[in-house]
């Protein structure tokens, strides 16, 4: 079974308003709910498939400052208002003492959420929803990612606390966080290591075109660097391979390792657009068609004239393509027409990276397959 994932969401300034000046939801008067609270949670709850859970610290409740008739009014309020709206909570976890205490209940603390650790979750895919230091701080402890959500998310975050990499979005709005939660980052990384290549492939689809390659093959590095310029994805490739028996090896491994990276990335098609893109490039045309459905194919239609440009036999160029819809399990018809190889190879790459950058594309509020099967292996 699939490991479950979590929002675990704090409650006052995130779901509702916190009141400036005592901090306490304690009336009904008080109960006031961030905008666009209510369409955000439900559109999750309906197209995301996370579980859904408060936590929250409510200092000193059950006290003569805090009395717990006081919370519970507004608090069963608030929870019937979403209920109304269609949206439901998994588990509301509250944790009335007060800072000081020292007691592992609570935030940043993970003993009200201790449950959640045995390894029936997937903490790397869930997520701390909070508008304080102390949800991201909450992230860290539990393994998962903060979404810093509120009026604060410009100020930097705490240098001695460490969080730079848990806090992925700091959103001043409901609408940023569901946009950033329905079209998440798809990251993956894949290692191929055999007697003839050692590889590490890092591959990020809503990356910004960061390329790092070292393949020991120097033109083929130059083309595999205009995958993340064109396609808008980043990628790492690391090779090192048995280049003093010939290129094949480093070359066909190669693109094994980044086809399956990339089928790795697209498990999830909701939303995707799925296909094709036409490139000139001087006076070569390069046009490559490529469909994520599934299904390995090869379509291609390129003559080479030379042995080599620059280090690599052009004989690997199909060879390259061919072991990528391998792994990658698409269907890819490439065809190229020109004088000059440097251009009409170029061209291609080129021309596949554009391809690549359409059929990935997403749309945020679509739960559709691109696929009459409604459903895509």
């Amino acid at each position: 079974m699939k490991p479950k994932k979590v929002l675990f969401i704090d409650r006052d300034g995130t779901l509702i308003r916190e009141p400036e000046g005592t901090w306490q939801v304690d009336s009904p008067e008080k109960l006031e709910f961030m905008p666009g609270v209510f369409r955000n949670m439900f559109l999750i709850q309906k197209h995301l498939g996370f579980e859904c859970v408060i936590a929250t610290n409510q200092d000193g409740l059950g006290t003569p400052a805090f009395p717990e008739a006081d919370f519970r009014l507004p608090h069963h309020m608030m929870l019937k208002a979403f209920e109304n709206e269609g949206i439901h909570f998994d588990a509301v976890f509250i944790d009335p003492h007060v800072e000081g205490e020292g007691l592992s209940t609570r935030k940043p603390a993970t003993g009200m959420l201790s449950g959640y650790l045995s390894g029936e979750y997937d903490m790397k895919g869930s997520y701390v929803i909070g508008d304080r230091v102390t949800d991201m701080e909450l992230a860290s402890n539990l393994g998962c990612r903060g979404i810093f959500l509120g009026p604060e998310k410009d100020y930097p975050l705490p240098e001695e606390k460490n969080l730079h990499e848990t806090v992925v979005l700091k959103a001043g709005h409901w609408d940023e966080v569901f946009a950033y939660l329905s079209l998440s980052e798809r990251k993956t990384e894949v290692r191929r290591d055999t007697r003839e290549t050692k590889i590490r492939v890092a591959l990020n689809l809503d990356g910004s075109g960061k390329a790092s390659i070292s393949t020991g093959i120097g033109f083929f590095d130059h083309l595999l660097e205009q995958i993340p310029r064109h396609a808008g994805c980043d990628l790492e490739v690391e090779v090192k391979g048995d280049l003093q028996v010939d290129e094949h090896h480093t070359i066909e491994d190669t693109a094994l390792a980044l086809g399956e990276a990339f089928y790795k990335t697209l498990a999830d098609k909701r939303g995707m657009e799925r296909y094709g893109f036409v490139l000139p490039m001087d006076e070569s045309r390069a046009e490559v068609l490529i469909d994520f459905g599934g299904r390995n194919w090869l379509v291609w239609e390129a003559n080479f004239t030379r042995e080599k440009i620059g280090d690599m036999p052009t004989e690997m160029f199909m060879h390259f393509f061919k072991s990528f819809t391998d792994t990658a399990r698409c269907n890819l018809h490439i065809r190229v027409d020109g004088q000059n190889e440097h251009h009409k190879i170029e061209a291609a790459f080129k021309a596949f990276a554009r391809a690549i950058r359409m059929a990935v594309r997403r749309e945020a509020l679509s739960d559709l397959f691109p696929s009459t099967k409604d459903f895509i292996a």
